[in-house]
């Protein structure tokens, strides 16, 4: 059986450094076998984050990529937390956030550059979760995309 980590490797990826918290809160959060990540944005290896309003400023082709790279993102955070993507069991919940002008309504073709990305990963079964992709008027350092996430571990 191909390991999340081997997928991961196959795919040759670089992983942005997990990000800090700038707030008060932490990162992920782990309790009863969960993984509850906060929201993450799309986070470059170099520390720079994808910007703009999507319908304005980027098409969907340019947040699907922002997607793709707060995926990267969690990846790293989960990576940091656990030591190994091998310990995650599967992905369960995705709140995926996209800065957009009113009149966009194409948010989950831009949270599938996450969503596909997970499914990649974690493989079709374990990688693929309930989802809700959303406008958002306004996005913290006016970054594309921000994503939360809800993990399980393996028991």
């Amino acid at each position: 059986m191909e390991s999340n980590e081997s997928r991961l490797a196959a795919l040759k990826l670089e992983l942005p450094p997990a990000p800090k918290s700038i707030g008060v809160y932490k990162p992920v959060v782990e309790i009863n076998g969960l993984l509850y990540l906060s929201g993450h944005g799309p986070l470059h290896p170099d520390g720079s984050l994808t910007k703009g309003r999507v319908g304005a400023d980027l098409d969907v082709a340019a947040g699907y990529q922002a997607a793709r790279q707060t995926g990267l993102a969690i990846l790293a955070t989960l990576q940091k937390h656990c030591g190994s993507l091998d310990r995650i069991a599967r992905l369960v919940k995705t709140l995926g956030l996209v800065y957009a002008t009113p009149e966009f309504v194409d948010h989950p073709a831009v949270i599938n550059g996450f969503s596909e990305l997970m499914r990649d990963v974690f493989g079709e079964e374990h990688g693929v979760a309930a989802r809700s992709a959303v406008g958002a008027v306004s996005l913290p350092g006016g970054m594309a995309v921000e994503v939360e996430a809800i993990f399980e571990l393996v028991r």
